[in-house]
């Protein structure tokens, strides 16, 4: 179908903003390119509705909260979306010291800013990857405390919430890529379909979303671990260095996605 034939058709809208998890880190391509639940909630809105989607993808891996406002939602507004899904702050929860009414606060402020166009707002709590996390209590508590006043905030706002954080498949240590911070490519599907279901569809009947449990890591399996990716990672911080230093949004204009068949 070309541009001319798509004109008029699109009944949906669909701009997604936020970090790595929205970007799609962990659901590498062979052409080396990420796709991620976004890009698979786009195809499956196409397959339910029978109809071409523009969908715009501004989200970039490493964004703290801050900036992922400041310099992703105004663009998202400005296409004109019928749907914007939002999810953020996972980068500040990774820090010391995170203020988390402040993150509540700016979360709502988004949504509130959201639902002053004609664009609907759905807020996604990330997926928990905390048990296979160095000391990853502290970062549960903080989840935990965001997801739930982020519910309860969006429930007074009528705003539709997805919560990942609390679904017991994604914490399973075979729905995440080798990183342990990053979901799989199952677990990419796994949140999509979570998203279509709040939204009120349903998901591609040829997606897997189930995985193979997996078994507990060994001390060699531990200390590859750390050496490839903690390492790395607490570098990073030290340096003031981003994985998304130098990386511009995937899909900062819309694309079309026809449904398949």
């Amino acid at each position: 179908m070309n541009s001319e034939q798509r004109d008029g058709l699109a009944a949906i809208r669909y701009v997604a903003i936020g970090d790595s998890f929205t970007e799609g880190v962990g659901d590498e391509q062979p052409d080396g390119s990420v796709r991620g639940w976004a890009d698979l909630v786009a195809q499956g809105l196409a397959d339910a509705t029978g109809r071409p989607v523009q969908y715009a993808n501004l989200a970039i891996r490493g964004r703290l909260l801050a900036p992922i406002i400041a310099e992703q939602l105004e663009p998202a507004l400005a296409l004109g979306p019928t749907l914007i899904t939002f999810n953020g702050g996972g980068n500040d929860m990774l820090r010391p010291g995170t203020d988390m009414p402040w993150v509540l606060e700016q979360t709502e402020k988004a949504m509130r800013r959201i639902l002053e166009t004609d664009a609907e707002p759905l807020l996604l709590a990330g997926a928990n990857p905390t048990a296979g996390l160095p000391r990853g209590g502290a970062f549960k508590a903080k989840g935990d405390e965001l997801t739930a006043g982020a519910t309860v905030m969006a429930a007074g706002l009528g705003v539709r919430v997805c919560d990942n954080w609390n679904d017991p498949t994604l914490a399973r240590r075979e729905y995440w890529s080798g990183d342990r911070l990053h979901l799989a490519p199952v677990g990419h599907h796994r949140v999509a379909s979570n998203v279509l279901r709040a939204l009120g569809y349903a998901h591609p009947t040829d997606w897997a979303l189930d995985a193979a449990p997996q078994s507990a890591p060994g001390a060699r399996d531990q200390l590859r671990y750390t050496r490839e990716h903690v390492l790395p990672w607490i570098g990073r911080r030290l340096t003031g260095r981003s994985s998304g230093d130098g990386r511009t949004a995937k899909h900062p204009q819309f694309v079309w996605v026809d449904p398949r068949g």
